[in-house]
């Protein structure tokens, strides 16, 4: 799924953190970094961080319960 513009980084960190499964970051190169892990939240979006808005990524929630508070986040912030 890809997703666009996160104004509230924490809120959205917060949200991974309460998935029960995994949720992976899709890079450019087509590598996936495990989201729930606080090192790669850190070292995914360090150089991103200039402004403190994602503009656009892709994640991969594997199960539906989480993929459900991770649209409902999107839409509702």
């Amino acid at each position: 799924m890809k997703i666009t513009n996160i104004k509230d980084v924490d809120k959205f960190f917060k949200i991974v953190d309460e998935c029960k499964g995994k949720v992976e970051l899709v890079t450019a190169e087509g590598d996936r970094l495990n989201l729930k892990s606080k090192l790669s939240q850190y070292v995914s979006f360090s150089k991103i961080f200039s402004d403190l808005t994602i503009s656009e990524m892709e994640i991969i929630a594997y199960e539906p319960e989480d993929l459900n508070k991770l649209i409902s986040f999107l839409m509702n912030g």
